[in-house]
């Protein structure tokens, strides 16, 4: 009997238009979508190999944040990891992940998550606004990994995802080394 995948469940969020669908859908169908829908929410399932492990992928592609937006509790619950996405075009989208990242720590009540900052539409290099020095810096204040990607050329999509897993698998362990270490008297 092959070996059972595991089930992670991953949120793809940031502010509208900064293209958490593109990124998503040339994740799981290689192809990227030119037209601009806005999403209320959809669900995509992968099966990916990282380190010689199946995984079986749950995206959840979130609606565009905003500053004043309640945060879902769905987006907290039950998900092993977060993918925050700015535009290199747009230091709104840039500005508002601070503001999700505490959203999402005050919801799951953590003060790590595995978590990949990414900043998209580097095919538009020449309207960029942020550079690539603060994405690293905002990155390395939340001890999380960093891409710049272009969802239209493909490029660096699946290493966001690989490098996700990956901070996922340390978090799971770390977290099983920590109830075995519990001592109920």
């Amino acid at each position: 009997m092959p070996p059972q995948r595991k089930q992670r469940k991953i949120a793809i969020m940031g502010y509208r238009s900064v293209g958490k669908s593109s990124l998503t859908i040339q994740f799981v169908e290689n192809q990227f979508v030119d037209s601009y829908d806005p999403t209320i929410e959809n669900t995509f399932t992968k099966p990916w190999k990282v380190r010689g492990q199946d995984f079986e992928l749950k995206l959840v592609d979130t609606a565009g944040q905003d500053e004043y937006a309640i945060f879902p509790a769905q987006h907290s619950m039950d998900m092993h990891g977060y993918v925050l996405v700015y535009s290199i075009t747009s230091v709104q989208s840039f500005e508002l992940l601070q503001v999700l990242l505490e959203k999402i720590m005050d919801m799951t009540g953590k003060i790590t998550i595995p978590l990949v900052i990414v900043g998209n539409k580097t095919d538009l290099h020449r309207e960029r606004v942020v550079s690539t020095e603060e994405g690293k810096r905002l990155a390395d204040t939340w001890k999380a990994s960093f891409y710049e990607v272009s969802a239209r050329s493909h490029e660096s999509v699946c290493e966001i995802f690989n490098r996700l897993i990956t901070e996922m698998e340390k978090a799971d362990s770390s977290n099983g080394n920590e109830k075995s270490s519990c001592i109920i008297s």
